[in-house]
């Protein structure tokens, strides 16, 4: 041990250099729920992130085993409406709320939990899995019922190689109101004028033709068990059920791209530094038909609905600080499982949104966590103050340069003296 390094441990230890905790100022993560009390949490919603956030159930219960999480996959449609009715804790929903949702639940915050793409699934016997090609006009084109034939031209002429049939198309959607349905849906008028003018987009819309049922599971079940068959439904679903499915035409038209974690994250990249805050609108966001020639075209975030003041849907302040809890959980170590199931992990900026947002949150008007962002945090401690006493004790600054970083310290109030 150096000579230098032995001063400053005296110093300290004496208690004449004193460090102010972090707590002081900010907290890096909010407190861990009271290990004394058992706590239920309940949430509802989309079940496009379901397999996610079930995963998440389990594993935040192995580290905090009094805290239970009841989550209910009725769709986005279904968790928004108990949202606005404050029957949960919180919702899950793959659309942002409209301005009129948002009117009826004032206060909410929208919190990214992960990104997800939604696939387009077939049963064609005579067509291997991965090997259809798929435009947007024949996306669109099959589910308007103008393209009702596996042979038709318009899907022939991008699949030179298989042995499409002349087979009528039977067409599968959600029976119920659904986050998914609103991505698929966003898709396509996006890229078909004549869907955005007849059908539009949202969690349930009037489809021309095709059979319905609830949830992902159900559509996955109608693709499975009817032969000729085409659905929508979350990537994750697909794979787990080994499903076929398709590539479909990237928005710059240039190539077919297959859903993967790769393409996914494509369709997502640099759409982080245009975020709204937690607060405001999510009105406009969507990832549908990004450009770039890696971009898969059916993509979007998925998102955790949460009032700014708990104290309507929680029965206490303890609950609340455990609600919030779940919730950073969910989207800074949680996000470590989202590649296992086929989710695409948040980026770190979108991260951040997430914490600002949950800083907000009060019980009945009081601050739940004082978090500072890291930005701030980085701007109060720099990285080369923190480091200062490590170098100096090494001999790689000078004494000047260590007292120089003690008075910025002091100047702060961070070190006391």
């Amino acid at each position: 041990m150096t000579t230098k390094t032995s001063l400053l441990m005296v110093l300290t230890a004496i208690g004449a250099i004193t460090m102010v905790p972090f707590s002081a100022y900010a907290s890096a993560s909010p407190d861990i729920p009271d290990p004394n009390q058992e706590f239920t949490l309940t949430g509802a919603g989309a079940t496009f992130p379901f397999p996610l956030i079930d995963l998440w159930r389990v594993q935040y219960n192995d580290a905090f085993d009094n805290v239970n999480l009841n989550y209910q996959s009725i769709g986005s449609g279904g968790g928004i409406k108990q949202h606005i009715e404050k029957t949960v804790n919180f919702a899950a929903s793959d659309k942002p709320m409209s301005e009129a949702e948002r009117e009826l639940a004032p206060g909410t915050l929208h919190i990214p939990e992960s990104i997800g793409g939604v696939v387009i699934v077939y049963n064609l016997p005579e067509v291997p899995n991965k090997g259809l090609n798929l435009t947007s006009d024949a996306v669109a084109g099959i589910y308007l019922g103008e393209i009702t034939r596996w042979n038709d031209p318009a899907i022939a002429s991008e699949n030179p190689g298989l042995d499409l049939p002349d087979k009528e198309i039977v067409t599968a959607h959600r029976s119920d109101g659904s986050g998914t349905t609103f991505i698929f849906t966003d898709y396509l008028t996006e890229v078909s004028p004549t869907w955005d003018e007849k059908i539009g987009k949202g969690k349930s819309v009037p489809w021309p033709m095709g059979l319905a049922a609830a949830g992902n599971e159900g559509v996955a079940a109608i693709v499975k068990s009817t032969e000729y068959s085409i659905g929508y439904v979350e990537l994750a679903y697909a794979f787990q059920t080994g499903m076929a499915f398709a590539s479909v035409q990237n928005g710059d038209n240039s190539a077919f791209v297959e859903p993967t974690l790769e393409t996914i994250s494509a369709a997502s990249s640099g759409v982080a530094d245009t975020l709204p805050s937690a607060e405001e609108s999510w009105v406009g966001v969507s990832l549908v038909n990004a450009p770039g020639p890696d971009s898969y075209p059916i993509a979007s975030f998925t998102y955790l609905l949460l009032y700014d003041d708990l104290k309507s849907v929680t029965d206490n302040k303890e609950q609340a600080k455990a609600a919030i809890h779940l919730i950073y959980w969910m989207i800074t170590d949680g996000q470590e499982f989202s590649s296992s199931l086929l989710y695409v992990p948040l980026a770190d900026s979108v991260i951040e949104l997430g914490k600002q947002g949950l800083a907000k949150i009060t019980y009945d008007g009081e601050q739940i966590w004082n978090y500072e962002s890291d930005a701030s945090m980085d701007l109060e401690i720099p990285k080369w103050i923190r480091d200062n006493a490590k170098w100096w004790s090494e001999g790689l600054i000078t004494d000047q340069d260590y007292i120089n970083g003690l008075q910025y310290l002091i100047q702060k109030g961070i070190l006391k003296v």
